[in-house]
């Protein structure tokens, strides 16, 4: 119980938990590692590839061993960083795979890790978590959470799974923020989303290395440990201490309980890019006006109006659904002045990230605590607008080229522009197609747009692909056809009916930028037939 001087005497402005040995606790799963290499070979085969079970399970052995010594070494950091999804996978659990295995799992990074968080592990609710949230709600505290993750989008979705979602009013992951424990970093924009300084909140982990020391760099008001299994096991020694030790979050849950309201703020501290020729040949298509068209949807963009409202309203910035429409409107505008920017820069054609859309482009007007609060949420937020900015249709025939393509053993990916490459998997997944793609290679996730090589160099890569006998499907002369032709793609078809005009495809294969315009995907499918046909003539 706390003394007389404890800082736990009075109850805090906001309580920050982490996720795992506070909220959950996680049982490895004996099989889980082979349940993980069989879906990798799975993945493998989709793409034309075939790798051996023993293979990939060494290779994910070792990926995670070594894992877990960065993230010790990363812990002697004042300001470490996080690695992207798709540094986890290349570098550490794919990187002793074939090339082109390797490239396919990291065009796939952030689908993979969110399978691997809850393949190899159980969470199970630790023992008075949900009487803490409920008291934390009864007496108005705000709560957040504060973890380094791989998958924040699996730990959102567990806490759904358990119902606890709705008391967190932040959710701050290393992986969606860049920056993992004990970069003091995290606490804070925790703490200013939810509107107080840090010296009001308490901190609540499981390890001494990452969250004292993150609790006290952030200035914490009181930092509390609960018992897991690496509480007492930190890789080196630590010389910070937490103001309390309990076996179980239910003795936070007595303490908090016990404590009295928060003392007056008066009294309170002070807040070479050479591709060499691949092996098969692939089909490369566009999302947007290829696999599917959009029309706005009113009542899908109320909806997410109506939440993002919900999650900025405030006493000092009130935010309806009008406001937010209008936020989201001034944010469209000015990314779509940044992409005519980005289109006429030397050095390539760069994306913008999730944090910088939501933060800069969304509230570049709106207060500290709100832009904290949009930076937090950011990927949560672009997924879900993704989603819900317009109603898709599948475009037709297009489920005849891509079973067409599975037949004739020639492995598909997506190249798409997009806000949100996990809201094109989503759709794809939707219309029942995700089967017959092998990956999606994504502008936000890789960081520059078509036409930029870059993009369709790693597409290629994905699908050990030669160039000379890879096909890209698009909808945009400037965008698909041009950045192919960049590459070398030797056949660049663009479709009618997405959002060029019939004049400006057919300008485009006039002058040679495109090879081939046709009306459906399904017409595809024949120009695709004597291709086949002939490279399997000139092999024999």
């Amino acid at each position: 119980m706390p003394t007389t001087a404890s800082p736990l005497l009075y109850a805090p402005r906001a309580l920050l938990l982490d996720f795992g040995g506070v909220i959950f606790e996680t049982v490895k799963r004996p099989t889980g590692r082979d349940e993980l290499a069989a879906s990798i070979v799975a993945r493998a085969a989709r793409a034309g590839h075939s790798i051996e079970q023993a293979e990939v399970r060494t290779s994910l052995d070792s990926g995670l061993t070594a894992l877990r010594h960065w993230k010790h070494a990363s812990s002697r950091r004042l300001e470490p960083r996080e690695m992207t999804h798709r540094e986890v996978v290349g570098d550490f659990l794919a990187a002793e795979l074939p090339e082109p295995i390797r490239a396919l799992l990291v065009a796939e990074a952030s689908a993979l890790l969110e399978e691997q968080n809850t393949t190899i592990s159980d969470h199970n609710v630790r023992p008075g978590i949900p009487e803490l949230l409920a008291e934390a709600e009864r007496r108005g505290i705000p709560l957040g959470i504060v973890s380094n993750a791989h998958s924040g989008r699996s730990h959102r979705r567990l806490l759904a799974k358990h119902g606890l979602d709705a008391y967190f009013k932040v959710q701050v992951y290393s992986d969606e923020v860049g920056m993992r424990k004990p970069h003091p970093r995290m606490i804070e924009l925790a703490s200013a989303a939810l509107g107080v300084s840090p010296a009001h909140a308490w901190y609540v982990g499981d390890t001494q290395d990452r969250d004292v020391v993150a609790g006290r760099r952030a200035g914490v008001g009181a930092v509390v440990l609960t018992v897991s299994k690496h509480t007492d096991q930190p890789p080196f020694g630590v010389a910070e201490v937490a103001d309390a030790v309990f076996p179980t979050p239910e003795g936070l849950l007595e303490t908090l309980r016990a404590a009295a309201d928060p003392a007056p703020a008066s009294a309170l501290p002070a807040a070479t890019d050479a591709l060499p020729a691949g092996r098969q040949a692939a089909l490369l298509l566009d999302h947007g006006g290829v696999i599917s068209t959009s029309q706005p949807d009113g009542a899908l963009l109320d909806a997410f109006c109506d939440s993002l409202a919900a999650l900025l309203d405030a006493e000092d910035e009130p935010v309806d659904r009008i406001r937010a429409r209008a936020l989201i409107s001034a944010g469209i505008d000015r990314y779509r002045e940044f992409k005519v920017t980005e289109r006429e820069r030397p050095d390539g054609c760069h994306e913008i990230g999730a944090a910088r859309f939501w933060r800069d482009l969304v509230g570049g007007d709106l207060s500290p605590r709100a832009r904290a609060l949009l930076e937090a949420e950011a990927h949560d937020l672009m997924f879900r607008f993704g989603t819900a900015k317009s109603k898709r249709t599948p475009r037709p025939g297009i489920r005849e080229l891509l079973e067409h393509a599975e037949r004739e053993a020639m492995p598909v990916v997506v190249v798409s522009n997009t806000i949100s490459g996990r809201a094109v998997r989503a759709e794809c997944a939707a219309q029942g197609i995700d089967h017959l793609i092998a990956a999606y290679v994504c502008s936000d996730e890789v960081g520059v747009r078509k036409p930029d090589a870059r993009i369709l160099r790693e597409a290629l890569l994905v699908a050990d692909a030669d160039p000379a006998r890879t096909w890209f499907l698009g909808d945009k002369p400037r965008n698909d056809a041009a950045g192919s032709l960049a590459v070398g793609i030797a056949r660049r078809v663009l479709v009618r009916g997405g959002s060029t005009g019939d004049a400006e495809i057919d300008a485009a294969v006039a002058e040679g930028i495109a090879t081939d315009a046709i009306d459906s995907a399904a017409d595809l499918i024949d120009l695709l037939t004597p291709s086949r046909d002939a490279a399997t003539a000139a092999v024999s």
